[in-house]
């Protein structure tokens, strides 16, 4: 496993050596900014600094990378929703790092009524505006964005299903992505079927965060080990 993930640390890092740069002799660790919402933030899992997936996605990359955790909870793409990340101080300071990675897992809370019915049409510009905020830093960082996690019934302020998610959501994400040139992360599928992992139906727990975090180290990898066969 050490091996696997020294590997990895070396294919990426020739895959972003416009990015692992070196100050002297010491080498400086790869930012990597986790956006997103509660999913993001840990909302639930006890001691969650050291169990969200963002904390849990360092422990894997090690200590060649610095990930951060800027999720907040009930998040919305939506510049018009009830609670945009466009006016949190973690987006604020995720910028002003200029990561050299950028995570963003939102969609979630822009699913609630009051959000998608009124304003669904503009997410897909928000969305797009969002990824291009991070992309024009001078850090030039690589973005990934994430279909979110299922939709499972039951929660008191989510009261419909993962069919929305596969049917609106995820099209629009398709779009998002064309537009801007990212990859996708499919988190949605990642966790199917899994729903003894989401305690209220919507957040998983620190297992479930643990499966983001790893699904996500795969992603990158296998994007960064199919980059390197190609040079």
């Amino acid at each position: 496993m050490k091996n696997k993930f020294l590997n990895f640390f070396i294919t990426t890092t020739f895959l972003l050596s416009s990015i692992s740069v070196r100050a002297g002799e010491k080498a400086v660790p790869i930012k990597v900014a986790c956006v997103g919402d509660s999913i993001t933030f840990g909302f639930g899992i006890k001691n969650r600094d050291k169990q969200s997936y963002p904390a849990q996605l360092g422990k894997i990359l090690g200590s060649g990378w610095s990930v951060r955790n800027f999720g907040r909870n009930g998040r919305t793409v939506l510049k018009k929703g009830h609670a945009p990340y466009w006016h949190t101080p973690e987006y604020k300071v995720a910028l002003s790092i200029k990561p050299n990675i950028v995570i963003i897992k939102l969609g979630t809370n822009d699913l609630r009524p009051m959000n998608w019915e009124k304003h669904k049409s503009q997410y897909v510009s928000d969305y797009v505006n969002l990824i291009r905020s991070f992309q024009d830093l001078e850090s030039k960082p690589k973005v990934w964005i994430c279909y979110p996690v299922p939709i499972y019934p039951g929660h008191e302020k989510f009261k419909f299903d993962n069919s929305i998610v596969k049917n609106e959501l995820m099209p629009k994400i398709d779009e998002v992505a064309k537009q801007t040139g990212v990859n996708i992360i499919d988190l949605n599928t990642a966790l199917s079927n899994k729903n003894n992992l989401f305690p209220d139906n919507i957040h998983p727990n620190s297992e479930g965060a643990k499966l983001i975090a790893e699904h996500i180290s795969q992603v990158i990898t296998k994007v960064a080990s199919t980059s390197s066969e190609k040079k």
